[in-house]
């Protein structure tokens, strides 16, 4: 299984195979022989090797296979007599049983009296890999450890005493303590775990905030921000400067914000995350975006729509030319609805291209545009050179002034299909918008083929949703009354360990739309209020975004309190 005395030696390897070049393991080695530390050891601290290229060139040195545990798919834990405590002890996770063999993960491939005591133990005969240690205690915690004390255990092994900053002082802590105190197995194992458990609880954001006494941590899941940590101040600046290495930030720029963005490797999966700092009173706060591609669902039909609204979206966007817009305000879904409307009509035959402010997701075949205002490419400014790449189909982001909103008219107007979103609370309200824009009236008349409006709802948790009866006071504010509810049963989740104890697992969208047909152009060059605009469309057919959240809680998808909550300037 071990190669023997004739292998290479570690030096040979890290230069044989590009690891390393000769001038750093020349001043490696040196300073081996001055402090007496092992060579490894000396690597890693001098930043010539990450310690998983140091196990790489280990695996190579040694014939042992090399396996990334942070790229494996765990399926299910291996259940063996040994405690989690002992694995972690002695830096062994057990991957899979495969006949009479059990493939253990290490990072001592001699360590024979743990080799040993798994044979003994599991009666399987051991079939070791190679990993860095990191990767292999963050495994064993995502695996086999206490979701509730996890985190706790990990701050009280974490030594020393770190000062917070305090406010109006200049941080002069030196860079190299930082960067040491971020690379502290500890502080590696306390981050990865937070991230680990986000993901695990199906988290879209996490919030890592400085406060007088600690750092807070919380996750936003299915919208609303829930509390999970609070992290001492003495390791608050560890974190952080963690948190800035991983996104390839300037852990030393405490000043001014940062945007960055991190490929996340979890059980498997690649996770992009975009990472926000911004400078606060006791210190930065950072918001972790978490973007899953697996999770989200790019199917018009499982996104909410009812079947008359579907069928009318559908047909909008297999219009040949004109502009659709989606409203509502952030993170209501608009982007999510319109990369489903795009991989809907995606084919080999359109040309497809997108500017954004970020890019979310990777779409297949559509050619997708990253704005950049530090060198003058906005919203604007790539939209008129898009038009002349000869589109069939153009999404931009966002219509955020008079500029943009005038080159995507014309762009509608002269023969391209055209996606966009602004921030108004309902359908007809997007008309006043571009009118407030001093975009003529005519000019949205003949180029808006339609406007949808979107909320996203909390859905009851299937696990543990019962029969319940809202209040007098929850019909009053849905306009309905105790008669209008005969014969429908409303439903609210009660709360379990499968929702997190909030009654509500997963989220789906309540809409609104507007199809523009000639009686609603009329009144859009006559530049009529909205109000007017909104009656003349609920006349053609056009349902509300509450009633349409009402049909929702009439089919037990979610609850009264959930539509209530999220079209409040509805009432």
């Amino acid at each position: 299984m071990i190669a023997g005395s004739s292998r290479k030696s570690l030096e040979q390897v890290l230069l044989s195979e590009g690891f390393l070049e000769e001038k750093e393991l020349q001043e490696a080695l040196a300073e081996r022989d001055r402090s007496g530390k092992p060579l490894e050891e000396i690597l890693v601290d001098m930043d010539f090797l990450s310690p998983a290229a140091l196990i790489r060139a280990k695996s190579s040195q040694l014939g042992i296979p090399y396996l990334d545990l942070n790229q494996y798919k765990i399926l299910s834990p291996v259940k063996l007599p040994l405690s989690p405590k002992f694995m972690k002890q002695y830096k062994f996770f057990p991957l899979e049983v495969v006949g009479d063999s059990l493939k253990v993960v290490m990072a001592d491939p001699f360590d024979y009296s743990t080799l040993e005591a798994i044979r003994f133990s599991s009666k399987y005969d051991p079939e070791v890999y190679l990993c860095d240690e990191e990767a292999i205690l963050s495994a064993l915690e995502r695996c086999y450890g206490d979701n509730a004390s996890r985190v706790g255990k990990i701050i009280e092994g974490i030594g020393g005493a770190e000062e917070g900053t305090v406010p109006g002082s200049e941080d002069d802590t030196d860079i190299d303590h930082l960067k040491d105190l971020a690379r502290e197995a500890p502080i590696v194992r306390l981050v990865n775990l937070l991230i680990d458990q986000a993901i695990e609880s199906r988290a879209s954001d996490i919030h890592i905030e400085s406060f007088e006494r600690a750092l807070r941590v919380r996750y936003r899941i299915d919208g609303l921000l829930y509390d999970r940590e609070n992290i001492p101040k003495r390791h608050k600046k560890a974190v952080i400067s963690r948190v800035k290495i991983l996104a390839n930030m300037k852990i030393d720029e405490k000043r001014l914000p940062q945007d960055g963005r991190i490929k996340y490797n979890y059980m498997g999966r690649t996770i992009d995350l975009r990472v926000s700092t911004l400078p606060t009173l006791y210190g930065e706060s950072v918001v972790i975006r978490i973007l899953d591609r697996e999770s989200i669902r790019l199917d018009l039909e499982h996104l909410g729509f009812s079947p008359k609204s579907l069928l009318a979206f559908k047909s909008l966007i297999e219009k040949p030319y004109g502009m659709l817009l989606v409203t509502g305000p952030t993170g209501s879904g608009k982007t999510t609805t319109l990369y489903a409307a795009l991989s809907q009509i995606n084919s080999r035959d359109r040309k497809i291209i997108t500017i954004e402010d970020p890019i979310e997701y990777q779409l297949e075949g559509v050619n997708q545009m990253q704005v950049n205002p530090k060198i003058g490419l906005t919203f604007a400014s790539g939209l008129r050179s898009i038009v002349r790449q000869d589109p069939d189909v153009i999404m931009v982001g966002e219509i955020r002034d008079r500029e943009t909103a005038e080159i995507a008219i014309h762009a509608a107007l002269t023969g391209h299909l055209v996606f966009s979103t602004l921030h108004t609370n309902d359908a007809p309200g997007a008309i006043t918008r571009l009118l407030d824009m001093n975009i003529e009236g005519f000019l949205i008349a003949s180029s808006v083929i339609g406007v949808l409006a979107q909320r996203l709802v909390r859905v009851n948790c299937e696990n543990c949703k019962q029969v319940y009866l809202p209040t007098e006071e929850v019909l009053k504010k849905m306009e309905l009354t105790r008669g209008k509810t005969t014969g429908y049963v409303t439903y609210r989740g009660k709360g379990c360990e499968e929702c997190g104890f909030t009654g509500y697992r997963g989220r789906i969208g309540i809409f609104e739309l507007m199809v523009v047909e000639e009686p609603i152009r009329e009144l859009i060059v006559e530049k009529a209020p909205s109000t007017v605009i909104k009656e003349k469309a609920r006349a053609l057919g056009l349902v509300p975004l509450r009633e349409d959240g009402w049909e929702k809680v009439k089919q037990g998808v979610t609850s009264i309190e959930e539509v209530l909550r999220v079209t409040q300037e509805d009432i």
